[in-house]
């Protein structure tokens, strides 16, 4: 590497980002938008000029990123433990390592005794909200970790986030965002399975939803994303893929607290059936779309052909 890349390193603010996709992407443009000098880099080359358009300084791979503060952003577990060893092991004593991947407990436990090992502190933050809700920096995070960390460290992630919850110890904050979003998968089939039950017996879509909104059956997921559906719109700004891992993951843990989990592995194995139907799309919502497909009938508006 060319000492011009130091030099200029040296010059920048600490402010990393490690994975620059759909997440990583508007995380560095929120960063710089707030006023951090940021080094961001991704196993993608081509995510360059998305960095540089940005505003902040391209680095050729993880082990560069020596920043005070380093946000990583992967796609899932086994991602992020491929990384953390470089990444501990070319991070400054005394530096903050702040992962925002939804991993399992387990990772976030093995992560946090490693950065120890290497001198580093380390917080698991992943995130609620998605693409939309990082561009506009009002995501929700969920923190795991020493809260004196976290305390330090908030004046940077409100620098994207709108809430920032202490969720527990290491490994909390994941497990935290898998239960939150074992809810969300289960409230979203339970109700693609209700609505799909009253359309069958002459009751439209919309409204029955009007008719859920404000009742006993209501949820988060009714009032905001329910529409998407109504709409042919599976969500597809995460895999389906992943929504099998994250699920997988909470099984795991259940299994080792010794925990009842009926329902969750209902869940967990009509998205794996999605998966097995569908393959590793983007979507969300792909259970549903696999009730549509075995009810033959379709929530949204079918047009004519």
């Amino acid at each position: 590497m060319s000492d011009g890349f130091h030099q200029r390193r040296a010059r920048m603010a600490s402010v990393g980002v490690v994975g620059v996709g759909r997440i990583g992407a508007p995380l560095v443009a929120r960063l710089v938008a707030a006023g951090h000098d940021v080094v961001a880099t991704d196993i993608r080359p081509e995510c360059r000029a998305l960095v540089e358009e940005s505003g902040a300084q391209w680095a050729p791979d993880a082990t560069k990123v020596t920043a005070k503060v380093v946000f990583t952003v992967m796609p899932g577990n086994q991602e992020l433990h491929d990384l953390a060893g470089d990444l501990l092991s070319h991070m400054d004593e005394g530096s903050v390592w702040i992962d925002l991947t939804s991993a399992s407990l387990e990772l976030g436990e093995e992560c946090a005794r490693a950065a120890r090992e290497n001198g580093v502190a380390y917080l698991d933050a992943p995130i609620g909200g998605g693409v939309a809700a990082m561009q506009e920096g009002t995501v929700t995070l969920y923190v795991g970790g020493d809260p004196a960390v976290l305390e330090a460290n908030t004046p940077v992630l409100t620098s994207f986030a709108k809430a920032v919850h202490h969720a527990g110890a290491s490994g909390m904050g994941y497990l935290t965002k898998l239960l939150i979003n074992l809810l969300w998968f289960g409230h979203a089939t339970l109700t693609t399975e209700v609505l799909l039950l009253a359309q069958r017996h002459g009751q439209s879509p919309d409204r029955m939803r009007h008719l859920l909104r404000g009742s006993a059956g209501d949820s988060a997921y009714v009032q905001h994303h329910l529409p998407a559906l109504l709409q042919g719109d599976y969500l597809r700004d995460f895999g389906l893929d992943r929504c099998v891992e994250e699920l997988d993951s909470i099984e795991r843990t259940a299994s080792q607290a010794r925990t009842p989990h009926p329902l969750t592995s209902v869940i967990a194995e009509l998205h794996r059936a999605a998966l097995d139907r569908y393959g590793p799309v983007d979507g969300e919502l792909m259970a549903s779309a696999l009730l549509e497909e075995q009810a033959q009938l379709f929530l949204r508006p079918v047009r004519p052909e």
